[in-house]
């Protein structure tokens, strides 16, 4: 009989699946760290993850562990190569919240155009002069460059063009052949499409190096919209604060940070051109529910030997 360890709260849809599942037992940890799961996971056959780490210590001290599911699409918290050093499968959820992503860099890339914080700050503080000033402006005719053409970036191409915005992604992954039809036409180089774009999303992976820093920020045209849901770190948040200070980033929409919560103090903060969200991204109760219920079923799947391999990120293990 195969026991799962839960680590980290989970919709009720999928302990429920777990519950109707016969032949399977689990442990539940709702707190989000990785001690508080550590004294559980020497039972453990599988474990299902939330965003906190598993390092190669922790590894160490799943001797049964054979698989590994995580409540989500992203694994920069996982430490891969103590899997793989055990041949242990790391698996992701589908395509659970990909919509949830684009609407939430849809409403930032709005919020920053109509600098939603200073017009809110406005209100509440009795300065309703400002909108004399004239700070906010319309998407509509502006040029959107999308960093990362999947899933979550193809659907944010459609939202935008409905919104009359013209459109270009850059995704080097992607191959000119296999690019889909749709209104995103490729950028060419990351350099181009900075030089190009207006407002800027970032929906690509976390690498070695930000894929935003300092030098690809001087490129960028003078007033540009930055929003990123993807990962803390893919835009180096020191030369985000730089360009912010220098007027030539005029607006960000933050949903996640390098270290999270941030500090009170973070200077990104300090921005009221800069709004913020404490990555919700990909987290609405419809997403939650479904990633729940697919990082659940891909455990269950993987001991009833019908995992989707598409999902297992170190492909190189049989399942």
């Amino acid at each position: 009989m195969p026991h799962l360890l839960i680590a980290g709260k989970l919709h009720p849809s999928g302990l429920a699946l777990l519950d109707r599942t016969e032949g399977v037992s689990y442990e539940y940890v709702e707190d989000l760290s990785e001690q508080s799961y550590v004294p559980l996971v020497g039972r453990a056959d599988a474990l299902v993850i939330r965003t906190q780490p598993l390092t190669a210590a922790t590894v160490a001290k799943a001797g049964r562990l054979k698989i590994v599911s995580r409540h989500g699409v992203g694994y920069d918290s996982v430490d891969v190569a103590a899997l793989n050093a055990r041949a242990i499968p790391l698996c992701i959820v589908g395509d659970v919240n990909s919509v949830s992503v684009a609407e939430h860099a849809m409403m930032l890339i709005l919020a920053c155009a109509k600098m939603l914080v200073r017009a809110d700050r406005a209100v509440r503080g009795g300065a309703w002069a400002w909108r004399n000033r004239l700070e906010t402006g319309e998407i509509a005719g502006r040029r959107l460059l999308i960093l990362g053409y999947g899933r979550a970036g193809r659907h944010l191409a459609r939202m935008a063009a409905g919104l009359g915005m013209e459109i270009r992604a850059h995704d080097p992954f992607l191959r000119a052949e296999d690019w889909p039809a749709g209104p995103a036409a490729p950028a060419g180089s990351l350099a181009a499409g900075l030089a190009w774009a207006e407002v800027i999303s970032v929906h690509a992976p976390k690498t070695a190096r930000p894929l935003l820093g300092a030098e690809e920020l001087a490129q960028v045209v003078p007033g540009v919209i930055l929003v990123n849901t993807a990962r803390g770190g893919v835009v180096e948040e020191g030369a985000l604060a730089a360009a912010l200070a220098a007027g030539r980033v005029g607006a960000a929409g933050l949903d996640v940070f390098d270290d999270e919560p941030p500090a009170a103090d973070h200077p990104l903060l300090a921005f009221d051109q800069v709004v913020a969200t404490p990555h919700t991204a990909g987290l609405t109760r419809q997403a939650a529910e479904r990633m729940a219920v697919a990082s659940v079923r891909n455990v269950l799947d993987f001991f009833a030997g019908r995992i989707d391999p598409d999902l297992i990120v170190n492909k190189e293990f049989p399942t």
